[in-house]
């Protein structure tokens, strides 16, 4: 990949309107994906399938954003985050209100999963980077507010979605989250950039093959940084999908489940911003408090099956939620400590490429082990073990164990030799 001249990072100003936008485009992609256990239920009812089936849904749509994460770097290298993010806006929206048209499993897999989960790959990769270029000193805190989005959302939309079902029925819910999607277009409008397209490239496809023969696929702590993610993905998106299911069979109505989303979504709220405030602060390692919280979200999914009454449940899913919320941020400037900033773009499209095996395979998975077990004791269980394995892989990254804490200095040092 060819190297890009960037002007410094301002820290602030119109800096804080691309905080913005990555709020919204978190708040409008994994707020409705994190919600989207209302629609399930609906789902295995009206078409009458087995869970492991109606999984895929999301599943394939998470593995499509995170599979398409180099084509929309790839795109923005080339023509800038702005026009990439608007029109990603407006294909995750097309592809809710042609949902809401579905007579069969395969209408919403290749609607939900493959134009909207198109549609969030433009968006998700060039949002989070350009915050990323933005800021040095505070990027753990930027990044954090910019990914706080979707808690936010996900506590008003899993009540707000329930009552659109019972309002309007699955269908109509749809065709109101298309409308709510569109507005990511207006969030991509948001995203003016630092600097000019890189202009050393014929075209996006150029890009993206620049992109392939980069050092990063040799670079070894990358790959062991984006293998931990495949274990992570493969684990993290389940109580998304299976939570509400799940209280659901223990007997709690329908707005008591969505409740128990909404709370674990405020919980990931306070975990993104808080842990990301920390970390700019406090003289430790990001890739340290990384291994922390991905160790504890792991345990708490582990735990989950206990909650057999709901304020034990409750409680148990604030912890889920806190401690999910708490890595999102840690590893995406985790990501650019390692690599530095100059490749963050590209850097994370390729990460989310690589964990979208582990996210397509890890809903289906857990559907699959609660239709021959007959609850989500071993799906919850099976979830949890693949993070606290990928927080047991982090411990393998060279120079782990070193007590130096990142710095603008050594950042740069760092992407000075990497791309030497």
């Amino acid at each position: 990949m060819a190297d890009v001249t960037r002007p410094k990072p301002p820290d602030g100003g119109w800096g804080w309107m691309v905080v913005l936008a990555g709020f919204l485009q978190s708040a409008l992609v994994f707020g409705v994906i994190r919600s989207f256990g209302v629609f399930f239920v609906e789902f295995v009812g009206y078409f009458g399938e087995l869970s492991g089936k109606v999984s895929w849904v999301t599943s394939i749509g998470i593995a499509v954003l995170q599979l398409g994460g180099p084509v929309s770097s790839a795109l923005s290298t080339q023509y800038g985050a702005r026009p990439v993010v608007m029109a990603g806006g407006f294909l995750s929206g097309l592809g809710m209100l042609l949902a809401s048209f579905a007579s069969s499993l395969t209408h919403l897999y290749l609607s939900i999963g493959l134009l909207s989960g198109l549609g969030w790959a433009l968006v998700f990769t060039p949002s989070v980077a350009s915050v990323a270029q933005y800021f040095t000193k505070r990027r753990t805190f930027a990044t954090g507010l910019a990914v706080s989005g979707a808690g936010l959302a996900s506590f008003a939309f899993s009540p707000l979605f329930q009552l659109l079902v019972d309002t309007y029925a699955w269908r109509g819910a749809l065709m109101v989250v298309a409308g709510v999607s569109f507005n990511l277009v207006a969030a991509g409008a948001l995203l003016r950039p630092l600097g000019e397209p890189s202009s050393d490239v014929a075209s996006p496809w150029s890009a993206l093959s620049s992109l392939f023969q980069s050092h990063l696929l040799c670079h070894r702590p990358f790959l062991l940084f984006a293998t931990t993610f495949i274990l992570v993905d493969t684990g993290y998106y389940v109580p998304y999908v299976h939570l509400v299911p799940h209280a659901r069979e223990l007997g709690f109505n329908e707005y008591q489940a969505a409740f128990l989303m909404s709370s674990a979504a405020v919980a990931d709220l306070f975990g993104r911003v808080v842990v990301s405030w920390l970390a700019d602060r406090l003289a430790v390692r990001l890739v340290h408090s990384l291994t922390l919280w991905t160790f504890l979200t792991g345990l708490s999914m582990v735990l989950l099956p206990l909650g057999g009454s709901y304020p034990i449940l409750m409680g148990l899913a604030l912890c889920y939620g806190f401690c999910a919320g708490a890595l999102v941020p840690l590893q995406f400037c985790g990501l650019a400590e390692i690599i530095g900033t100059g490749r963050v773009m590209g850097g994370i499209g390729l990460m989310q490429m690589m964990e979208s095996s582990g996210s397509l395979v890890g809903a289906p998975l857990s559907g699959w082990l609660r239709d021959i077990t007959g609850d989500y004791t071993a799906s919850f269980i099976v979830a949890g073990a693949f993070l606290i394995a990928g927080s047991f892989l982090l411990f393998t990254l060279p120079n782990y164990f070193s007590c130096s804490v990142n710095s603008t200095a050594e950042e740069e040092t760092t992407e000075d030799r990497f791309l030497a």
